[in-house]
Parts: C-alpha cells; sequence; structure tokens
C-alpha cells in the first residue's frame, strides 16, 4: 500500500504551479504530492531560456491575426489577451497576499510591438484598425512615420532602407519569467504542506480501485508508490506518454510532433541597452507558430538580454533533458495512422524545419538583419531553446491533424487530466488551469464554499 493523498500534480512547471495554487486556495485542506525528474522546479518548458516568456497577450503576434477575405480576423487575439489577462489578475492576488514577490521578480512592463514593411503594410493597417474595435486593444498605437517607429524601436530601423514601414505598439506589453514566477508559487505551496519531491520521475500509472497509483523512481536511489484521487499530468513533452499509461478512452488517438528551438543571443551590452521591446514580425511561409521571429527584451536572472528568433529545428526528444528515442517510442498501433497520415500532410513543414536546423551561425544572423539591419556577427552568439511537443490529433476519419496549441484532456471520471501542446500555454495557465477545475472538480466549482473563495482571487470569475 502506498502513500495516500488527493493530488498528484505531475511535472513542477507553471500548468502545475498554478493548478496545485487554485487549488489550495478552494480547497485548502487537500493533500498534494508534486514529483519533477529534474532537480529544480520549472527548470524545462517554463525556464526563461527555454520558454518564449512573451506574456502572450495577442499584442504583437500577427500570426493570431490572419488575413481573411479583404479584412483580419483577429478573434483568436483578442481571446487570448482575456485569458492572459486572466492570468494577471492572479499574479496581482498572489503578489496582495504575500504568496509571491513583488512583480519586478518574474513580471516587467516591456512594449508589444508588430513590425512590418513593403507589401504588408496595408494588413498591419487593417489589423490595428480591427483590434481597435476591442476595449482589450483600446490603447494600440499605429504608424507608419519612421521617425516615430524609430524612436520606439531605434535597432531595427538603424541602417534600413527607403521600403515603406509600419509599426504597431501597445506600451503595456510584458515580460514574464515564467521559471521564477513557478518557483515562487511553489514556494508558497510548499510553506502550506504541499510535498514536493524533486528528481523523482513519474514511471507507471494505473488504476487502483477508486484512486489512481502512481509508481515514482527517485532518481537519487529508491522508489516509492502513491494512491491519489485526481492526477494532473503537466510533464511537459511527456505528458502524452503518461497519460497513455492511464488506459482512458480519451487519451487514444493521439500523437505527437517534437520542434526543437535555438536563439540568436545578443553579448554586447551597448547593443542590448538599445532595444526596449518585443518585436514581431511576418512568419516565414510553412513555420509553425513557435519560430514567428521576434527581437525580443528579456528579463532573466535580474539581467536585461536581447535574443532573436527562435529557429526551428528537427528534434526526436520531447524534452530539453529527454532521450533521443522518445519519439519513436511514442509510436504504437493506437496512434500509426494518425502520425503517418499527418506526417505526409505536413511534408512542407519537415522540410522547413530541415532547412532551419541546416542553417549556419552566419545564414541565421543574416535573417536576424531583416529586424536588424545594423547587426554585427560578433555580437550574437547561439542560445539553445526549449523544445515544443505539438499535437496530432485523431481527425476522426482514421487520419490525423497537426495541432498548434494546447489541449486539455480529461477522462470522464474527473480523475485524471492532462495537458498536451505548445503555444500560447504559459501566458493563458490560469484560464487553461480553470478549464480543469470545471470539468474535474464540477460539483465543487460551483458550490458556494469555492465562488465565495474564488472571488479572493479571481474576482472577474465570481
Amino acid at each position: 500500500m502506498g502513500d495516500d493523498c488527493d493530488v498528484v500534480l505531475i511535472g513542477a512547471g507553471i500548468m502545475s504551479a498554478t493548478l496545485g495554487t487554485l487549488l489550495c486556495k478552494l480547497e485548502p485542506g487537500l493533500r498534494i504530492q508534486a514529483f519533477e525528474r529534474l532537480d529544480r522546479a520549472a527548470a524545462e518548458s517554463s525556464d526563461a531560456w527555454n520558454n518564449a516568456g512573451t506574456g502572450h497577450a495577442g499584442y504583437c503576434e500577427l500570426n493570431y491575426t490572419p488575413a481573411v477575405e479583404g479584412t483580419v480576423d483577429c478573434s483568436k487575439a483578442t481571446r487570448i489577451a482575456a485569458q492572459f489577462g486572466l492570468s494577471l489578475e492572479l499574479w496581482r492576488s498572489l503578489v496582495a497576499s504575500g504568496d509571491v514577490p513583488e512583480t519586478p521578480s518574474f513580471i516587467r512592463q516591456v512594449p508589444h510591438l508588430s513590425f512590418v514593411d513593403g507589401e504588408h503594410v496595408g494588413f498591419l493597417r487593417t489589423r490595428a484598425t480591427e483590434l481597435a474595435r476591442s476595449s482589450l486593444f483600446r490603447d494600440i498605437e499605429y504608424s507608419e512615420d519612421r521617425a516615430q517607429i524609430a524612436e520606439w524601436i531605434p535597432l531595427v530601423m538603424e541602417g534600413r532602407g527607403d521600403t515603406p514601414v509600419a509599426a504597431t505598439r501597445m506600451a503595456r506589453g510584458t515580460d514574464v519569467n515564467f521559471g521564477a514566477l513557478a518557483r515562487s508559487m511553489f514556494d508558497a505551496l510548499t510553506a502550506r504542506g504541499v510535498e514536493l519531491h524533486l528528481s523523482h520521475q513519474v514511471e507507471e500509472i494505473h488504476r487502483d480501485g477508486d484512486a489512481w497509483q502512481i509508481e515514482v523512481r527517485d532518481l537519487d536511489g529508491g522508489s516509492r508508490t502513491v494512491r491519489a484521487k485526481f492526477v494532473f499530468i503537466g510533464a511537459g513533452g511527456y505528458s502524452l506518454s503518461l497519460l497513455e499509461q492511464t488506459g482512458i478512452p480519451e487519451a487514444k488517438g493521439y500523437g505527437a510532433f517534437p520542434v526543437s528551438g535555438q536563439w540568436l543571443r545578443c553579448t554586447n551590452r551597448d547593443v542590448i541597452a538599445k532595444h526596449h521591446a518585443k518585436v514581431y514580425g511576418m512568419a516565414e511561409t510553412g513555420a509553425p507558430p513557435m519560430s514567428v521571429p521576434h527581437l525580443d527584451t528579456r528579463w532573466i536572472h535580474g539581467e536585461q538580454e536581447l535574443l532573436f528568433g527562435p529557429y526551428a529545428g528537427i528534434t526526436t526528444k520531447f524534452l530539453k533533458e529527454g532521450s533521443a528515442f522518445d519519439l519513436l517510442r511514442s509510436i504504437g498501433i493506437h496512434n500509426l495512422r494518425t502520425m503517418l497520415t499527418a506526417g505526409i500532410e505536413n511534408f512542407d513543414l519537415t522540410r522547413y524545419l530541415v532547412g532551419q536546423a541546416m542553417l549556419s551561425v552566419e545564414e541565421r544572423i543574416e535573417k536576424l538583419r531583416a529586424y536588424c539591419p545594423s547587426a554585427n556577427d560578433d555580437d550574437w552568439d547561439v542560445q539553445i531553446a526549449g523544445l515544443r511537443v505539438q499535437i496530432i490529433k485523431n481527425d476522426g476519419q482514421g487520419g490525423g491533424s497537426l495541432k498548434f496549441g494546447t489541449e486539455v484532456v480529461t477522462s470522464a471520471d474527473g480523475s485524471v487530466a492532462a495537458l498536451l501542446g505548445a503555444s500560447p500555454g504559459a501566458s493563458t495557465a490560469v484560464s487553461i488551469m480553470i478549464e480543469v477545475l470545471q470539468r474535474c472538480f464540477s460539483t465543487k466549482w460551483y458550490s458556494v464554499e469555492w465562488r465565495s473563495r474564488l472571488a479572493k482571487v479571481l474576482p472577474s470569475l465570481a
């Protein structure tokens, strides 16, 4: 017989930290244990060097606003802006209650800009007009004036030719260090009795009567068995394989498509100091969402940094600290056709990723010069970024389709939930975990006790 608890969280990233925090606020007496295979919380997908860190709010990401029949569809951008607003609401509440430190430790104001040139100027003009109709974008600024844009983003305009340019700016954009935030949230959770086990890898999950039995290996030696009424799988790229172990019907038919990433990191402090913005451009044809190019001011370990990218590539690992055999092990009878169909239908994407992986440092810097014309080769080094595992989902007709986004998978009885997919991910963690609570704790969610407690941390939902 193993240790009994109410909730097991697999993975110690921003998703588990958010769900654990909400559960502790809504049901303070719950016995919660969290297991993380690395020796530090939030060191994989949530880590500052691995995560895009934009605080995705739909402000600048042009792939969220596709051109449709002479106009621009802004529905996804406004939806994500609302979801990010909910995350901000929880974080402010946690700061106010002393659960996490003052906001400069994990969030800073960094303007979000979209920048285009040439034939794309008309698209950006229409996009700005459409976004401004929403109160969430009421303060969006649009300009085609080169002097104004140079004031906003001098590095982008230095040495640029006379091609027409345009930019939008949201001055209240943010940079979020999700690793620092998640670790602060886990510090607060452990202070309230949540057990966080680092260097512990979940090896097996199976039913045990009315509970789940979780077999865990201590990577420093030993093992343990834990029984829990509810299990959340927030293990990044390993979530799908763990979900499949549960044997729930809802897990069938999924596949996974891993994408690696690299940044160009500026090493010249004078150049870094010239740029204070997140500037997103147009994606290359065939590029996955995580590869939309951006010149990105970041704050990491208390220092301002400047990154460009990310450059995508081919990998067979599901985690940065994973195994080269991850992809092969994920393929079985249940998803073979799904995987093959998706592979055939996304051949152009595969070819794009191979091309990205083969770029030399010089070729990467040449792409940088489209956004920073004055870039000097000696000022930039390659920085390995995190991995993203996109979902391949059964399309209901025997094939499979590649999904760029996140998806919550839950069992019919609500006793297990898993998060699959990638972007926008961390920025919308609160909305995603609210969905988990609504599905898996539906009776409690609508109770007087939970609604009353919810009003203290997320008053907009009460």
